[in-house]
C-alpha cells in the first residue's frame, strides 16, 4: 500500500470515528462529513494518475459539485436549528416530538 493509499484511508477513517465519537454538536458533524467528502474527492482525483489513464474522468466534478450542495444545504439546517431551538447540541433535537 502506498502512502497516498494510506493517507486517503486513514483521513476517511479518522473522520468516521470522530462522526462515531463526537456527535454533541451539528457543526462538527457537519465538519467530518466535509472531511469524508474531501478524502473521497481526492481519491477520485488521483485515480487516473494511480492507473497511467490519459483521460480525465467526470466524477470528481460531480462529487465536488454534490459536497458543495451538501455543504450549502447543512448550514442552512445549522442556522434553522440554532434560530428555532437556541444551539446546535444534537441531543436537543428529538424527531419524535411535535
Amino acid at each position: 500500500m502506498s502512502y497516498l493509499h494510506l493517507s486517503f484511508y486513514s483521513t476517511f477513517a479518522l473522520s468516521s470515528l470522530g462522526m462515531a465519537f463526537h456527535r454533541t454538536h451539528l457543526i462538527s458533524a457537519l465538519l467530518c462529513l466535509e472531511c469524508m467528502m474531501l478524502s473521497m474527492y481526492m481519491a477520485l482525483a488521483m485515480w487516473p494518475i494511480q492507473m497511467q489513464s490519459t483521460s480525465s474522468t467526470l466524477l470528481p466534478i460531480l462529487m465536488l459539485t454534490f459536497s458543495a450542495c451538501e455543504a450549502g444545504t447543512g448550514l442552512a439546517l445549522l442556522v434553522a436549528s440554532t434560530r428555532t431551538h437556541g444551539s446546535d447540541h444534537l441531543h436537543n433535537f428529538n424527531l419524535l416530538q411535535c
